[in-house]
């Protein structure tokens, strides 16, 4: 099955380069899942980011306060079109304890 990401962001705002980063980075962890689907961006105003896979929000800059560590993102998407799909380097990440002491 292939996936789709979409990626909205503000023209207003002038977010265009870093809805393009976006996508890139998701094109490229998901270059397997996406082939076929691919990635559009689409521009929006009124301060909109806003990342979907298959139509389901994961990532909104208003709900989730401002602009998506690519590496919570990249989970995020995982976790909807291929939960079983290891993120290496991102999954060790999240499962490092956060200790301010280390």
């Amino acid at each position: 099955m292939s996936h789709h990401i979409r990626v909205v962001y503000c023209t207003q705002c002038a977010w265009m380069l870093r809805a393009a980063w976006v996508a890139q980075e998701l094109l490229t962890t998901f270059q397997d899942e996406l082939m076929g689907g691919g990635a559009t961006l689409e521009p929006g105003t009124g301060g909109i980011f806003e990342v979907y896979a298959d139509d389901g929000l994961v990532w909104s800059r208003k709900a989730d306060g401002g602009f998506p560590d690519i590496v919570v993102l990249k989970r995020r998407v995982r976790d909807r079109i291929a939960p079983d799909r290891a993120l290496g380097h991102a999954d060790r990440a999240a499962a490092r304890p956060t200790d301010p002491d280390r």
